[in-house]
């Protein structure tokens, strides 16, 4: 059966997808050798590229174990692969071409590192691949996308990059130097536009044999990659794009991987079996050597027949949740360009700061209806915030934040008013110390509510801590954390000792709530009393 041939049943839906794992791999033999069994004995296949690097006797066990098995190849020849070398592209390419070669029935091919482990079942895997006639690949425009955070971004292409910048640092930085000097720079290929992504990709054989093509035919854009720095995060990223239509392309990932606040992948341990089910991923990256109870769970699961998976994917938003917790390091300074700024000795600013965002919207409609002072709610929480156009600064919450003194002194300017009402989650303490710290009058009400746990999920789910999908008892574990977190941000707001700080409570009676209210907004007793007793106020 030819390649053709192939790819005719396999878009005609007349036989389920098969899977050829691309591994790279550069240690642990052991463990090597049993992904290799463990992906090849549901039926899928694997080509192996173990890196010249490593001693010889490890390649020779994995050969050694493996020679039998008709499901798996290696890669024609062996390189020494370096970080961000274009030596990664080229193992990856040797290994691709021994897997065309040798698994004529293979649908898919599958980028996988030695740490990476499924978390689905082979079965699911194959039916989902089936339903989707997609190609999988982060590809996102090298110069508009923020996929490049921090460090060199139009360098890694213009110039020309010989050496390793991690063993030849000096000769690395030494040869950049030197060109950009000189002024030696190069176009990128013009009929390409350069992509950027994770190098964890899926794509369908059809996709694989007209990327291999390519190879052969533009020699110029093989020059230009060679040389250009990182290449395994924008080379297969462009060409896909430059050859397969958008629609027929999902930007993404099918394995799932973060990173923590350092650039460093998670690793993932025996209790997060749970999370990685619920995540909307076949695979994970990266499996700590450690967990021997997770890679056999995960094991069991590979070679099941199960089918049904709730997928919350709220993996990413509960890490950066729980990681969080207990950091002291908080910036509360005013930025730089900000030093210098204030919003005016003669204007007051008025927070008020609620946890539950529609308590703080519905006393601050009854204020609307009841004085003359113009607010706003929750403009650097909520995108959708309604907002006067303030000329683009107003555009997104990341403007807002970065520019917030800024922002404030137009609005005060556009309400014509040297009184102004925002509202606040009660997590921007960093905000509040920064207002507080200006020149203007600033007080703060906090509305101190009930935290049920029917509020605390809905909460978790809204933030992106929970999904539809999370199980109750993942759930009903979490939200002891969440409590504490909340009720910890009430005590940072306490402990802060700001001045004009006053309270409003849902366990007290209007009576008891009047008082802080009228000496927050400087009205009457009998207007306070009034908003007390909004209707349904701590209603949820």
């Amino acid at each position: 059966m030819t390649a053709m041939d192939v790819g005719k049943l396999e878009h005609n839906g007349l036989f389920m997808a098969k899977i050829a794992f691309i591994l790279l791999c550069h240690k642990d033999p052991d463990a090597i050798i049993q992904q290799a069994r463990q992906l090849t004995a549901a039926g899928d296949c694997i080509a192996i590229h173990f890196d010249a690097r490593a001693p010889k006797e490890a390649y020779a066990l994995i050969q050694a174990a493996l020679h039998d098995n008709p499901n798996v190849a290696f890669a024609r020849c062996r390189i020494k692969c370096g970080w961000g070398e274009w030596s990664l592209v080229q193992a990856t390419l040797y290994a691709v071409e021994a897997a065309v070669e040798a698994f004529p029935r293979a649908t898919h091919f599958y980028m996988v590192s030695g740490d990476c482990m499924a978390i689905k079942s082979a079965s699911y895997a194959h039916d989902f691949l089936d339903r989707h006639d997609k190609d999988y690949v982060e590809s996102f425009d090298f110069y508009d996308s923020e996929w490049i955070k921090t460090g060199f971004k139009e360098e890694r292409l213009i110039y020309r990059h010989w050496f390793n910048e991690r063993t030849q640092k000096r000769r690395f930085y030494w040869s950049f130097w030197a060109q950009r000097k000189l002024g030696w720079t190069r176009p990128v290929p013009a009929d390409v536009q350069v992509m950027i992504g994770s190098q964890w990709w899926c794509l369908r054989r059809r996709t694989i044999e007209a990327l291999l093509d390519f190879t052969k035919n533009r020699r110029d854009v093989m020059r230009f990659f060679r040389t250009t720095w990182i290449p395994d995060e924008t080379f297969f990223q462009t060409v896909v794009r430059h050859l397969i239509p958008s629609k027929e392309i999902e930007t993404r990932t099918l394995t799932f991987l973060m990173f923590t606040d350092y650039g460093m992948p998670v690793t993932f341990y025996n209790d997060h079996f749970d999370l990685l089910l619920s995540q909307d991923a076949l695979f994970a990256r990266k499996i700590s050597p450690e967990a021997k109870e997770l890679k056999a769970r995960l094991g069991i699961l590979y070679a099941s027949d199960r089918q049904e998976f709730k997928i919350s994917n709220e993996g990413r938003s509960l890490f950066t949740f729980l990681t969080g917790r207990g950091r002291v390091g908080r910036r509360f300074a005013a930025r730089f360009w900000e030093s210098e700024s204030t919003l005016g000795r003669e204007r007051e600013l008025l927070i008020i700061a609620c946890k539950k965002w529609h308590v703080a919207k519905r006393l601050l409609g009854a204020i609307k209806s009841h004085t003359q002072t113009p607010a706003i709610a929750y403009l650097f929480n909520e995108e959708g915030t309604e907002m006067p156009d303030l000329g683009g600064i107003q555009g997104s919450l990341g403007k807002r934040t970065r520019h917030r003194r800024a922002l404030m002194r137009m609005l005060f300017d556009y309400y014509d008013s040297d009184r102004l009402i925002i509202c606040l989650d009660t997590a921007n303490i960093d905000l509040m110390q920064d207002f507080f710290s200006d020149r203007s009058t600033t007080k703060l009400l906090e509305i101190q509510c009930g935290l049920s746990d029917d509020f605390l999920s809905g909460h978790a789910r809204r933030v992106g801590l929970a999904g539809e999908e999370t199980p109750a008892h993942a759930l009903a574990q979490l939200l002891p954390t969440i409590r504490a977190d909340v009720i910890f941000e009430s005590d940072q707001i306490k402990d802060a000792e700001f001045p004009n700080h006053l309270r409003i409570r849902e366990s007290a009676t209007p009576a008891e709530n009047a008082p802080a209210l009228a000496e927050f907004l400087q009205v009457s007793d009998e207007t306070a009393r009034t908003l007390a007793e909004t209707p349904y106020l701590f209603v949820d």
